[in-house]
């Protein structure tokens, strides 16, 4: 007997993934933990410890429901920008305010802007409510902004994505830059500005932020930087009356007080902040020297990953990811070609660099073969 589920057409034309294969996944796949797992961006060197001690003493109080209106955190956060608190709505991680933010703006047919081979959890949101995803290629490997423009005047885009920094490949523009594609923006539109890694930026990559522009939404996150990716917890930036439109739809107990009191204190310890910074350079210089060492090409970056063009197409890339998995050391790749022709590190440890500097030759030669 064939089983018929009562699902929407929507529903029913979607094929059944997730935007990413987490290195756990991997794991059970060939039977073996990672060694090094220097694959998913995360910020290996850690919270603050009075991150986690504020988490720790959280823990007597886990019998509470959270505050829905978070307010000791939109506080922090508001002072932390100079910002007022009605300007600021937070959510269950970039990924999770992108859902919600999508749905404030999209339904079956509307088109909506992006880049080929950007951040895919996005694209996975419009997806999901059935909206028109239209693409416009990579230049240089940055996101174009004159490129997304156009789209978005031709296709009469009702959202527009850009990172900045990218993800996957690391690159940026400056804030300057980045105000001139604000101010072109069709009025029909409204830029879902992802800044997930601009802490890891030069100074002057992140545009001012301008709370009376209805069509700029900004979304930052604690998983990077502030090293809290197991908590899911970031925020937006917008025109109060677009955040209010957040309350809703959004998860008003979507957020779990450890989450809240972690990130409190991280964004107060900004010292911590500085100490991660220049371990990820450190890092970050180090994965360098091994990538010109065995040939292959950095791509210039401002976040705690690095893109290295391995100088062929993409199969030869992915060989190359899959003899790193072989030895125990995770990476990733960007997808679309032709960025596909890079893997993709993030910043790691001395020992996960260890491991890497040993792994790569061997990995590149068995990618010849």
């Amino acid at each position: 007997m064939s089983l018929k589920f009562p699902f929407t057409s929507l529903i029913e034309s979607l094929p059944s993934t997730v935007p990413f294969v987490g290195p756990e996944l991997q794991e059970r796949i060939i039977g073996a933990p990672y060694r090094a797992r220097i694959g998913a961006n995360e910020n290996v060197f850690g919270s603050s410890p009075k991150a986690r001690e504020a988490m720790r003493r959280e823990l007597d109080h886990c019998w509470k429901y959270t505050d829905p209106e978070f307010l000791n955190l939109k506080q922090a956060i508001a002072e932390h920008h100079n910002i007022p608190q009605e300007n600021i709505v937070i959510g269950e991680g970039i990924d999770g305010l992108l859902g919600v933010a999508s749905r404030l703006f999209i339904e079956p047919g509307i088109p909506v802007a992006t880049s080929k081979g950007a951040y895919p959890t996005f694209n996975y949101q419009i997806s999901g409510l059935g909206g028109n995803l239209v693409t416009t290629p990579f230049v240089n490997d940055h996101e174009c902004p004159d490129a997304l423009l156009k789209l978005a005047r031709e296709e009469n885009a009702r959202v527009v994505y850009l990172a900045n920094p990218d993800n996957p490949m690391g690159t940026w523009w400056s804030g300057r830059e980045l105000d001139v594609m604000i101010a072109a923006l069709p009025e029909h539109s409204v830029l879902f500005l992802d800044e997930a890694y601009v802490e890891f930026a030069p100074e002057g990559t992140s545009p001012p932020i301008d709370l009376e522009n209805p069509q700029v939404l900004r979304f930052r996150t604690f998983s990077k930087a502030y090293g809290l990716a197991g908590t899911r917890i970031g925020y937006v930036i917008g025109h109060r009356e677009l955040i209010k439109a957040f309350d809703k739809i959004r998860n008003h107990f979507g957020l779990n007080s450890f989450a809240i009191a972690g990130a409190n204190a991280a964004l107060r310890d900004q010292d911590w902040l500085v100490r991660v910074k220049n371990d990820v350079a450190l890092a970050i210089r180090r994965i360098k020297d091994i990538a010109i060492e065995n040939g292959l090409k950095p791509i210039p970056t401002a976040t705690n990953f690095i893109a290295l063009d391995c100088g062929r197409d993409g199969g030869f890339a992915r060989a190359v990811l899959a003899e790193l998995g072989k030895r125990a050391v995770f990476v990733r790749m960007p997808w679309v070609a032709p960025q596909d022709r890079c893997i993709r590190v993030s910043a790691g440890k001395k020992d996960d660099l260890d491991l890497f500097e040993k792994a790569l030759p061997l990995a590149l030669s068995r990618a010849e073969n």
